[in-house]
């Protein structure tokens, strides 16, 4: 495995991360593909091999396993963790393609010109979409492994002794798994780091949406206020010229202006400017 090209890959996702995201990627490495890495596979690289029935009847200790461990857990890990890392990788994509487009279209402008994304690895437009879509795929892939294999394994446990009477076993026989504790205190330490990853993945759909929304709404706002304001000086404008329109109507006029409420006799004598 080239780890130049997984920290770079790495990098990537924690710089364009909101820090819940920051923090979903540090207990997804750690916690879950470490683990995987160092621990799981050992444990479960003899269960096939350890896996004694109380009888010697050719095929029998085959059959039994493969109806009790449809699958291993450690390649359902495997597929998990795979699909549920490649949508980060899908959020560094995108950003590389606005930086290649920003690239392109600054040659094609000039340094002078517009720039087409002002800042590419904001969450804004496209990308906004790419990453909750993202959030949203990975909590639904870890809640349907969840699924999976508490279909496969009732409880997320492994009993001590499994009761087997499929062909060509001649009657039931009992089948022993090999390190059931070990392995029960794996499956629940992976199981419920899949349950806080998809909290975290949730708490941060809910704080983009949150953000996103306010956003909106003060923009609104400023348009709202800009509007206001646009419709008071119209107003103005416009009283300021119907008060204009009416001197301009007794300048020069023989007819003697409206008389004043509080002398009603006297007139108001305007001169000719």
């Amino acid at each position: 495995m080239n780890w130049g090209i997984f920290e770079g890959l790495l990098s990537g996702v924690n710089k364009y991360s909101t820090a819940f995201g920051r923090i979903w990627l540090s207990l997804v490495f750690i916690f879950r593909v470490l683990v995987y890495l160092v621990t799981a596979e050992r444990v479960w690289s003899d269960d096939h091999k350890d896996f004694d029935c109380d009888t010697r009847q050719p095929g029998c200790s085959n059959v039994c396993f493969d109806e009790f461990f449809p699958m291993s857990h450690v390649r359902l890990w495997a597929l998990q963790l795979i699909l549920v890392t490649c949508p980060s990788l899908l959020v560094v994509m995108h950003v590389a393609y606005r930086e290649a487009q920003e690239k392109k279209h600054q040659e094609a402008a000039g340094k002078n010109g517009r720039r087409l994304y002002p800042d590419p690895g904001k969450k804004w437009g496209g990308l906004w979409w790419t990453y909750v879509c993202s959030l949203v795929f990975k909590a639904g892939v870890d809640a349907a492994f969840l699924y999976v294999f508490h279909s496969f394994y009732p409880k997320y446990t492994l009993p001590h002794v499994v009761r087997c009477h499929v062909a060509p076993c001649p009657n039931t026989v009992d089948c022993f798994i090999s390190k059931p504790t070990e392995k029960n205190i794996f499956t629940l330490f992976m199981v419920i780091t899949a349950v806080v990853c998809i909290v975290l993945n949730l708490v941060e759909l809910a704080y983009l949406v949150n953000k996103r929304y306010r956003e909106r709404l003060l923009v609104r706002k400023a348009r709202a206020t800009g509007l206001g304001h646009r419709r008071n000086w119209a107003t103005a404008s416009s009283k300021q010229d119907d008060l204009r329109l009416g001197d301009l109507i007794f300048l020069g006029s023989d007819a003697p202006p409206p008389l004043s409420p509080d002398h009603p006799r006297d007139h108001v004598n305007k001169t000719i400017l």
